[in-house]
């Protein structure tokens, strides 16, 4: 079993929504028995708090259902247990680079580098800006949820 886990500041709009949506493809590809897949913040600014209305809605225009989620943050097990930890930015990559275990970090990746066809090296927190960058931040996060799954294809 492969087990990822997406990691952003707050844990309600950028990994709440890659949980989401990886889970949704996977579920598509008949893989879902293959993976564990969970989210989780930085931060504990939301501990318990589910996503943000706006990434929910917008997830829901894709027919994907985050409701269920709900907000936490990273502990110390996260690393030991899982096989990728996905940054959605760089401030996360650095936070969650210098709290792991040294034998863990090589688990710790920038979730676009898994879409290297796309412009940008992380994935833009939208909580303060328009409801497009909600639907903006979803394209970046399907199209990297797309290179995952690819890499963790060979290891199936």
């Amino acid at each position: 079993m492969i087990k990822i886990l997406f990691v952003c500041m707050g844990n309600i709009c950028r990994s709440p929504t890659a949980e989401g949506v990886f889970r949704d493809l996977v579920k598509k590809e008949n893989l879902s028995e293959h993976f564990l897949i969970d989210s989780a913040g930085t931060h504990a600014y939301h501990v318990g708090s589910p996503p943000a209305e706006r990434s929910q809605d917008t997830a829901h225009t894709h027919g994907i259902d985050l409701s269920g989620l709900r907000a936490r943050q990273v502990t110390m097990e996260n690393f030991r247990e899982f096989d990728y930890i996905i940054a959605m930015d760089e401030e996360n990559y650095r936070q969650l680079y210098s709290g792991s275990p040294r034998k863990h970090v090589e688990k710790i990746h920038l979730f676009l580098d898994f879409a290297p066809e796309q412009n940008e090296k992380s994935v833009p927190d939208p909580y303060y800006g328009t409801d497009n960058g909600f639907e903006h931040v979803f394209d970046l996060i399907k199209a990297a949820s797309r290179g995952l799954l690819a890499e963790c294809r060979k290891s199936l």
